[in-house]
């Protein structure tokens, strides 16, 4: 790897989708909290989830393909940092008379920043965008999981002050469009408000805590919104380590639900972790425990199995054999011998990384801004003699961190 500037895992593309972190929404509206635009996506990618799981239920319906769903919301996310200042009425009216236009600004805008991408990321980046017909499917999910996103915010924001001038022209038009989705099984469900309802909004919550919740910071970053960056940065990291289609997929779920359990437990710092022997093993039964009464009843019992794959050991490199779950594998022998479907393999050793960088990253992003303090540059300086020198089978990661770390 010989500049980072020319790897899937390139600085310009990262601190572009960092720059979500900073995007404000609903500017125009009374909020009791700060909106952004990384929980946003974050939440609508939990969401589509749900709603692809639901679509591939029942008699003769045929699969979600994952991997089209995944690389939709990473575009759709690059897609909206860019235009992200245009109001939604006007970018609606934007896109239907001049949408191909809009499209083509967007991707000569990001052509420096996809195309080192390998997997042929660039070229579906455009297809998607531009042909109609391309995953047709996996786009509907993504455009109903935005929408019942957007409404889950803006039901806090109508609670807080429903009587400002326009609010529930905003409400029906939201409620519109999500009625144009009721096709969708997982909608229907949702709109129920029952127990699958409830799994989206405990994960809406994790919005609401603070990454770094000791320390002031420049962007800050939520739980849920780590979440999906560290999804994103270990789908980056497996198109450098050239994995195949549905590994990569498996691995951008199983980061994407890393920290879950969180939800019912509340960040732990590592340090704190560290502090006492054996201390770690005891919050992991206790969140292990917490998931199984609290989070896993809300979610349909097929789902059960692939949400404790993704959340125990979930930085453990493993693979299910004959049934049963085989960890301590290498990244190489994921690669060699379990890189099948059937194997469900993970690359947990590649999304630890990955949860590592992101926490650099947040850490180095506030220290140039200016603010810092002595949990962030203790952290930054803890990481970068763990990852300085650091490869993971193809991936540099150490190429990576040198990249951004503070000058």
């Amino acid at each position: 790897m010989s500049s980072v500037s020319a790897t899937s895992l390139n600085k310009p593309l990262i601190e572009h989708l960092y720059d979500s972190a900073s995007i404000r929404r609903w500017n125009d509206q009374v909020r009791p909290m700060e909106f952004t635009e990384l929980d946003k996506q974050a939440h609508k990618m939990v969401i589509a989830y749900v709603l692809a799981k639901f679509e591939e239920e029942g008699d003769g319906r045929p699969p979600i393909d994952w991997l089209l769903l995944i690389e939709g919301g990473i575009f759709e996310m690059l897609h909206r940092i860019i235009l992200t200042d245009i109001k939604p009425p006007v970018f609606y009216k934007m896109m239907a008379e001049k949408g191909r236009e809009l499209n083509e600004y967007v991707l000569a805008q990001l052509a420096g920043m996809v195309e080192p991408v390998k997997g042929g990321f660039s070229e579906r980046f455009r297809r998607h965008l531009c042909e109609e017909g391309y995953a047709r499917r996996e786009k509907r999910v993504l455009k109903a999981a935005h929408f019942l996103a957007t409404q889950w915010e803006f039901n806090i924001i109508y609670r807080v002050c429903p009587f400002v001038y326009g609010i529930d022209k905003i409400k029906t038009e939201i409620e519109d469009q999500i009625e144009d989705h009721y096709d969708l099984f997982g909608v229907q469900r949702l709109a129920l408000g029952r127990k699958t309802s409830g799994f989206v909004d405990l994960c809406g919550q994790l919005r609401f805590q603070r990454r770094w919740s000791q320390s002031h910071r420049i962007p800050e970053t939520s739980v849920l919104g780590h979440m999906l960056m560290v999804a994103v940065l270990t789908y980056l990291a497996m198109r450098e380590q050239e994995a195949s289609d549905h590994r990569v997929a498996n691995d951008f779920l199983a980061a994407l639900f890393h920290d879950l359990p969180e939800v019912l437990t509340r960040d732990i710092t590592s340090p704190v972790k560290a502090a006492v022997e054996g201390l770690e093993d005891i919050i992991k039964d206790y969140e292990r425990e917490q998931v199984e009464d609290r989070l896993l009843p809300l979610l349909p019992h097929a789902w059960h199995q692939q949400i404790r794959y993704y959340t125990e050991d979930e930085f453990s490199n493993r693979a299910v054999v004959d049934g049963e779950l085989r960890t301590g594998l290498t990244v190489g022998e994921i690669g060699t011998h379990y890189d099948d479907p059937r194997f469900q393999p993970v690359d947990g050793e590649i999304i630890r990384c990955c949860d590592h960088l992101a926490a650099f990253i947040e850490a180095s992003l506030s220290i140039q801004h200016g603010i810092t303090s002595k949990h962030l540059t203790e952290g930054v300086e803890r990481l970068m003699d763990r990852y300085g020198n650091r490869r993971v089978g193809k991936v540099d990661f150490g190429a990576v961190f040198r990249a951004f770390a503070p000058a």
